[in-house]
């Protein structure tokens, strides 16, 4: 019996030495804490304000149009109503065209906002990477998504370690 358990205890150390370490990060919050996430954020918020303003300027200018279409439409011959919402149609395809450019799925403010990111993550991610290596981490997940992890220790956060990497209070 004594030898049952000494083997039970010498697997159960075994298995312990030979675990993955692992430990989880919250980009979110670490990014946060970036003095140049903030100055990212700006960034981005300018480029959506002229866009925005662009889009704003166009959309009025339509409603003008489509107001003077409305106030004359009564004196108009068809053809003329016709080609004039023709033309109303096609700059109407043309501002959600400028909408979907720069708002929309991949358009220009998520590509800036990935542009300027990019440098922000391989920081963060080289952080990330040595101290995994220091520390002999071979697995590290991020949990600020918060969608696959339902639970976690709060002793398993190591954000707070790799903003002292980066050298951020």
């Amino acid at each position: 019996m004594k030898k049952l358990f000494f083997i039970a205890c010498g697997l159960l150390m075994a298995t312990a030495l030979f675990a993955q370490r692992y430990a989880l990060i919250d980009t979110r919050y670490i990014y946060e804490k970036m003095p140049e996430y903030k100055q990212v954020q700006k960034s981005v918020e300018a480029a959506a304000a002229d866009w925005q303003k662009e889009i704003d300027g166009k959309q009025a200018s339509l409603n003008k149009l489509y107001d003077d279409y409305d106030a004359q439409r009564n004196m108009m011959s068809e053809d003329m109503k016709k080609n004039k919402e023709d033309e109303l149609f096609k700059k109407e395809k043309e501002l959600r065209d400028l909408q979907k450019k720069r708002f929309g799925f991949e358009g220009d403010l998520f590509n800036k906002r990935v542009e300027l990111m990019k440098p922000l993550q391989e920081k963060v991610s080289d952080a990330v990477k040595k101290m995994a290596s220091k520390n002999g981490y071979e697995l590290i997940l991020d949990k600020s998504e918060g969608k696959t992890i339902i639970f976690a220790d709060p002793k398993l956060d190591k954000s707070d370690d790799i903003l002292r990497e980066l050298r951020i209070k």
